[in-house]
């Protein structure tokens, strides 16, 4: 992590103490700042509310409140950005945890190089959906602009390679050079009117 960038707080909830340790290791080696961990849900929820982590790992098998439910509250007032654990066999788990406000989850047992890029796939997630709300106020509006940065960011990166951060710092910075909102932004891209300008290499 480069050193002039800040260090992401996160809080980690995850009922084996083993792995628990191993997670804060791992983070803490790589940069980033373990404000808190537990091995309850509830627990976990009181501790975002009170140390305002960037991110919280929460896994799906707790005590006190299961990760999911806990997710479903730490998303309701975008406290922090979610990535869930799942065990192998609970893959099934995956689709809701998104719809519980998961933005990213792993499957354990995971490797050290899988954690990394989940943890930054939420945290740029969760930054986009804070931003997406702070310029359209009305819900049903906000959801019809997610839908459109969604299908604008899916044509970016299909059709000019573009991976799914570059993508929405695209539509983001077009929005802000343009004195416009990302809604206005992404069906200027999906209507073709709105296209990257890649940089010729030098001769």
């Amino acid at each position: 992590m480069p050193a002039d960038r800040i260090r992401p707080r996160v809080v980690i909830a995850e009922d084996e103490a083993i792995i628990r340790l191993d997670l804060r290791e791992i983070l803490e080696s790589l940069g980033y700042d373990v404000v808190g961990d537990t091995g309850r849900g509830d627990v976990a929820v009181e501790l975002v509310r009170s140390l305002a982590p960037d991110l919280v790992i929460l896994d799906v098998k707790m005590p006190g409140l299961d990760g999911l439910s806990a997710a479903r509250l730490i998303a309701a007032d975008r406290l922090a950005a979610i990535l869930v654990l799942t065990a192998f066999s609970q893959r099934e788990l995956v689709e809701e945890a998104r719809d519980a406000g998961a933005l990213a989850y792993l499957v354990k047992p995971f490797q050290e190089k899988d954690l990394i890029p989940a943890i930054e796939v939420a945290l740029a997630r969760h930054a986009e959906m804070v931003a997406l709300e702070r310029t359209v106020d009305d819900l049903e509006a906000r959801l019809e602009a997610r839908k459109l940065v969604d299908r604008a960011k899916g044509r970016l990166m299909d059709e000019h390679g573009l991976d799914e951060q570059s993508a929405w710092r695209f539509i983001q910075a077009a929005a802000m050079n343009g004195r416009s909102n990302v809604g206005a932004v992404a069906a200027r891209v999906l209507a073709g009117e709105l296209v990257p300008v890649l940089r010729q290499p030098p001769a």
